[in-house]
């Protein structure tokens, strides 16, 4: 297998968080493959890193890709990071995204991290999912 479905998944997933009718309730479309330069003031959600590793079998190409999601906010405390990670998972876990190559076997949550970043009040909440995709 190869990375070539990495860009056709990725597109997907950002398609799914913007139809999200949940997280427009929570933060409109400030949801970002790359977020826009200087400082971003309240809360939004970025498309981060991945690993991709091969994952063929006799049946055929495959890979599995561990990607990042992460929430971004100024709000005081985690509440309203927590909300938004909450709204990012119920789209993802389980979706059956359409892609524009390949196709999508499963997508898992793996695990999340929260913290404060930096100094002052930014919090940051990473969601980490695995999707398996087939040729």
């Amino acid at each position: 297998m190869s990375y070539a479905i990495a860009e056709a998944l990725q597109a997907a997933v950002y398609q799914r968080l913007r139809a999200s009718s949940e997280l427009d309730a929570l933060i409109g479309d400030a949801i970002f493959d790359a977020v826009p330069p200087g400082t971003q003031a309240g809360t939004y959600v970025s498309l981060g890193p991945e690993d991709v590793r091969d994952a063929s079998d006799a049946t055929g190409a495959g890979a599995e890709h561990d990607f990042v999601v992460s929430v971004i906010t100024d709000a005081a405390g985690f509440q309203t990071a927590k909300a938004v990670a909450a709204a990012v998972s119920d789209a993802l876990v389980g979706a059956s995204l359409l892609l524009s190559r390949g196709r999508l076997v499963g997508l898992w949550f793996l695990r999340a991290r929260a913290r404060r970043v930096e100094v002052g009040e930014t919090r940051r909440i990473d969601l980490s999912f695995r999707a398996r995709v087939e040729a």
